[in-house]
């Protein structure tokens, strides 16, 4: 069996919140929560999407799960949601992981992408810890900030994602030290790519289906990827231990690692590295992967069919089949 750190016990809880808890990352977080004895909700913008994960948390675990129609974006609607969960639950703790992922070259996206990828990933997560600190401050309770390895350095064609998650990254630092004589504690998690079927709700720009077969080879690829449901359990095992800083898969810890040595080579590496990838026919609508073709090459098609299929076998247990609002990382 495998061992799992542990909340303290209460008796109505422990109370824990999970943003972007219906599918993929969130998803996985919740079910860990649910098995290590919490009373869990989780949030997301989509009411049919939550209660088919709420259904499966519960069906598996045995557990309490609530679910929360909340856009994160609404600072109002997040303050209920946190609210509400306190006082019928307790508030021990808290993840903010709702997010979006946006795949194009830059030439492919204006500012209104950059807008909406901060908007629900940096001030999603302002917004859940602004409204939560108070709580958590009576609980000495766990605050959880799920950035990225894309947030500690650029990633071309990830530039919206990169941005946001690298403001998140410092908001979850900043909280840390602040909060820390309150007995607050603030994880930042920045994982590297993972297994959990994002790819077909992922937003692709450019030459769409191009971009979505390297995307989703990289993310299933088993030398670059982590499954899901592991980097979950090491997660949650960080933020109930209060660490103050995860980063998960190998690959992202040497990136971070050749970044913080030798920033000036890392980015002419990237530089490197963009120019291999899609370049873009033009700007237009963007389109979720589940509406991608497959890529023209029948190499590149045989080698995404490779890269991918691990990622394509997890879409199921992660609650990834229906395009819907973007809210799950």
């Amino acid at each position: 069996m495998t061992y799992r750190t542990r909340l303290p016990h209460r008796t109505r809880g422990p109370g824990a919140l999970v943003t972007g808890g219906s599918r993929g990352l969130g998803l996985f977080m919740a079910r860990q929560l649910a098995e290590r004895g919490c009373v869990v909700t989780i949030a997301a913008r989509d009411a049919d999407e939550l209660e088919r994960a709420a259904v499966r948390l519960r069906e598996e675990t045995g557990a309490t799960v609530h679910i929360a129609v909340c856009d994160v974006r609404d600072r109002a609607a997040v303050g209920a949601l946190v609210r509400e969960v306190h006082e019928r639950d307790g508030l021990d703790l808290v993840i903010a992981n709702a997010g979006v992922i946006q795949v194009a070259p830059v030439d492919a996206v204006d500012a209104a992408e950059f807008a909406d990828a901060m908007d629900t990933m940096f001030f999603g997560a302002l917004h859940t810890s602004l409204e939560a600190l108070p709580y958590l401050k009576r609980t000495r309770g766990r605050l959880g900030l799920i950035g990225s390895v894309g947030g500690l350095l650029g990633v071309p064609h990830l530039l919206p994602y990169s941005c946001a998650k690298a403001a998140v990254g410092a908001l979850a630092e900043g909280l840390h030290a602040e909060a820390a004589a309150s007995g607050v504690s603030v994880t930042a998690v920045h994982p590297g790519l993972m297994r959990t079927g994002s790819h077909r709700q992922a937003e692709f720009g450019g030459d769409v289906d191009a971009e979505f077969g390297w995307f989703s080879t990289a993310a299933g690829a088993p030398l670059l990827s982590m499954d899901a449901e592991r980097a979950a359990r090491r997660i949650v095992d960080a933020v109930i231990q209060r660490r103050a800083r995860l980063v998960l898969t190998a690959p992202a810890k040497a990136a971070q690692l050749v970044h913080g040595v030798a920033p000036g080579l890392t980015t002419r590496l990237s530089g490197v590295a963009a120019r291999l990838l899609p370049a873009a026919p033009g700007r237009g609508p963007l389109r979720q992967g589940a509406e991608a073709g497959e890529p023209r090459s029948p190499v590149a098609r045989l080698v995404r069919s490779w890269g991918s299929a691990r990622n394509d076998r997890v879409v199921d247990r992660a609650n990834q089949h229906e395009p819907g609002p973007r809210t799950s990382s």
